[in-house]
């Protein structure tokens, strides 16, 4: 029989427009290792589904621009991606992050967020992954992979680079929640996308990928 994660005749169904669709992907590849989630409403969000995914991505980002000293434990640093959900009285019952294999696991140990786990060092890679749920109903998740760089400070500080390069869901994003700075981050982030990604698909000739690309990174 098909395990769980398999699609099939039984549990297959139609997606429709009036709801949440959250897509975890990935894969492996000669030079490295992707874990990918992006969730889209292709229809009319629910107030509720539009601040619940915008202050997971609130999250992301803080945690993502983050700096801090050197020799950090995940652990110390993880309620960064939590707070804007805190905020207003909202959580979510999973890890923010675990670490991420070239060739082993896509979930790798020692590193990521838990009080367990090792302190962050330059060069390692973690996934970045709030969400929020509601049973039943519907479910977000916003997972990156980052790289863990030394930042711009005097001493040496760390922050880190994400280099997952996936637009979010503008549909679901309520601009006025977000501070200039998560504003900046969001536009930044958007042009290392165009840089990167544009090019690739001109290569390849993936004009409609292209354009859609163009559309979706607007600042």
């Amino acid at each position: 029989s098909p395990s769980p994660c398999s699609p099939s005749n039984g549990s297959s169904r139609t997606l429709y427009t009036g709801e949440m669709y959250l897509f975890d992907t990935g894969g492996q590849y000669l030079d490295g290792t992707t874990d990918i989630t992006r969730t889209v409403h292709w229809g009319e969000p629910t107030p509720l589904q539009k601040e619940a995914y915008t202050r997971v991505l609130m999250g992301n980002i803080d945690l993502s621009r983050l700096v801090f000293p050197s020799n950090t434990a995940g652990g110390t640093v993880e309620s960064f991606a939590r707070r804007a959900l805190w905020d207003i009285g909202l959580n979510y019952g999973h890890g923010t992050g675990h670490g991420i294999g070239n060739f082993l696991s896509v979930h790798e140990w020692p590193v990521g967020f838990q009080s367990n786990n090792v302190p962050l060092e330059v060069g390692m890679f973690t996934s970045i992954e709030p969400g929020y749920y509601r049973d039943g109903e519907f479910g977000i998740r916003i997972e990156d992979v980052a790289l863990v760089v030394e930042a711009q400070t005097e001493k040496p500080f760390l922050t880190f680079e994400v280099v997952s390069l996936v637009p979010y869901d503008r549909n679901l994003i309520d601009l006025s929640l977000l501070s200039p700075e998560q504003i900046r981050y969001l536009n930044s982030y958007y042009e290392r996308i165009r840089a990167h990604v544009g090019p690739e698909l001109r290569r390849q000739r993936l004009q409609e990928a292209y354009e859609w690309l163009q559309e979706r990174t607007q600042p």
